[in-house]
C-alpha cells in the first residue's frame, strides 16, 4: 500500500491547515480510494495558525481566558494544551496580535505584550513544563516590556513608579528588578517559534522593518527607536545582558529581546519546531509522495516558510514533493532548488478575493483529485 503524506500549511482567511489537509485527501481517496493510507500533519512556521495547527496535529485542548489585549482592553484569547496537558502551545498574536486592532486603532506607542504574558502565567497555573510560544503578527513594539511584567518583573521610572503599556513609555525606564520573575519559569522547557533574525535595533531591527505594519509614521520611529535603545542600555545594565544584536531579538516588537534577557528560553526556526513536535519525519520516512502548500508561493517562500521546511525535512528521504498555493507570486522558482519538484496554483481564471476564498476548498479537493489522476496514469496505480 501505497502512504501520502499531506503537511500544508493553513491558507490564511480561506481554511486552517488541517481543513486543507482534509480537502487533499478527499480529492486523492476520491480516484485512489483506500489502496493508499494517508498521513494528515498540518503545519505552520510558528506565525499565525501555527496554535491551531499544532492543536489539530496533536488532539489538543483549547483554554480560553480574557486577558489585557494590545491597547489595554479585555481580549478572549486561547491558547491549545496538548501531551495530557503538560505543553502549552501559545500565540502572541492571540492577545496582542494585529488582527485585534484595525487600521484606525494601531497604536505602536502604547501597543503592549502584557495580555501574552498573561496567557504564560496562565499555563504555569495549570503546571504545564514545557511551553512552544509562537512570536509572530504582533501589534506591539514594546520591547516585550507589557510581557515581562505580567509575569513579575518590576520596570519603574525615576520615582519608583510602575511604567505604564507601551514602547514610548520605556523613555522613562530607570530599573529593571527580575527579582520577582515567576520562578515557575526556571522549571519550564520553552522554545520560542521565531522565523525573522532582525536585531532589536538599527536600520534592520524591529521598528525600521516592521514599525511601519503596526501604525509606526516618520513621526513616531525616533521616538520608539530611541525607547527601545533606552530599554537595552538598561537591560545590559539591571540584568547583564547584551542581545540587542542577537538575531530574533527584534522579532515581534523586540518581544525576542525580553525573552532572550530574562527567561529560559531557545529561539528555533517555527517550522522546525512543528516538525519535531508532530514527528513529521517519521511519516515522512514511511511515505511514497509529499504534498505541502499555502495559501501564497513566491520568492520569499525559499526563507523558512512551511512549504519548504517540508520539502527539506522530507528530501532527507528522498521523498518526492509537490506543493500547491492559493496564488503564486515573483520568484517562486526558488523553491525548486529548496526541495519542492513541482509548485501548482488553485487559480482557475479571474475572479474576486471573496470569490477565491469561498471556494477554497472545493478548489483544493478539485486539484487532489487531477493530481492523483495524473499520478496514476503515470505509475499505473
Amino acid at each position: 500500500m501505497k502512504r501520502l503524506l499531506i503537511a500544508p500549511d493553513s491558507f490564511k482567511g480561506c481554511m486552517t491547515a488541517m481543513e486543507a489537509a482534509a480537502a487533499i485527501e478527499r480529492g486523492w481517496r476520491s480516484v485512489m480510494g483506500d489502496t493508499w493510507a494517508y498521513y494528515k500533519v498540518p503545519m505552520a512556521d510558528g506565525g499565525e495558525g501555527t496554535t491551531q495547527s499544532l492543536h489539530d496535529a496533536l488532539n489538543g485542548t483549547w483554554v480560553t481566558q480574557t486577558v489585557t489585549g494590545p491597547l489595554g482592553e479585555p481580549v478572549d484569547a486561547s491558547y491549545s494544551l496538548a501531551f495530557d496537558g503538560t505543553t502549552a502551545i501559545i500565540e502572541m498574536a492571540a492577545a496582542s496580535g494585529l488582527d485585534l486592532l484595525t487600521p484606525e486603532t494601531l497604536n505602536p506607542l502604547e501597543a503592549t505584550t502584557y495580555g501574552t504574558g498573561e496567557l504564560v502565567r496562565d499555563a504555569l497555573d495549570r503546571g504545564v513544563t514545557r511551553m512552544i510560544i509562537g512570536i509572530g503578527g504582533s501589534a506591539t513594539n514594546d520591547g516585550g516590556a507589557g510581557f515581562l511584567q505580567a509575569l513579575g518583573v518590576q520596570l519603574c521610572d525615576a520615582q519608583g513608579r510602575a511604567l505604564a503599556f507601551g514602547g514610548a513609555a520605556l523613555q522613562q525606564l530607570a530599573h529593571i528588578d527580575t527579582t520577582q520573575l515567576d520562578p515557575r519559569l526556571a522549571h519550564v522547557d520553552i522554545e520560542v517559534a521565531c522565523d525573522v533574525t532582525n536585531p532589536l535595533l538599527g536600520p534592520s531591527g524591529a521598528t525600521a522593518v516592521y514599525g511601519a505594519q503596526k501604525g509606526v509614521t516618520q513621526e513616531t520611529f525616533p521616538i520608539l527607536e530611541q525607547a527601545l535603545t533606552h530599554y537595552h542600555d538598561i537591560i545590559q545594565r539591571d540584568v547583564g545582558k547584551d542581545v540587542a544584536m542577537i538575531p530574533g531579538a527584534g522579532a515581534a516588537g523586540g518581544l525576542g529581546t525580553a525573552l532572550l534577557a530574562c527567561l529560559p528560553v531557545t529561539l528555533r526556526s517555527g517550522v522546525d519546531i512543528v516538525l519535531d513536535v508532530t514527528n513529521f519525519r517519521h511519516y515522512a520516512l514511511n511515505s511514497d509522495l509529499v504534498v505541502t502548500g499555502e495559501g501564497r508561493i513566491d520568492g520569499q517562500t525559499a526563507f523558512g516558510k512551511t512549504p519548504v521546511g517540508v520539502a527539506q525535512a522530507a528530501k532527507r528521504y528522498h521523498k518526492p514533493v509537490i506543493a500547491v498555493a492559493g496564488t503564486i507570486g515573483d520568484g517562486y522558482e526558488a523553491v525548486y532548488d529548496h526541495g519542492i519538484d513541482a509548485v501548482y496554483s488553485l487559480s482557475s481564471g479571474p475572479m474576486t478575493l471573496a470569490e477565491a476564498l469561498e471556494q477554497g476548498q472545493d478548489a483544493l479537493t478539485r486539484w487532489a483529485e487531477n493530481m492523483a489522476r495524473f499520478y496514476k496514469i503515470m505509475n499505473k496505480g
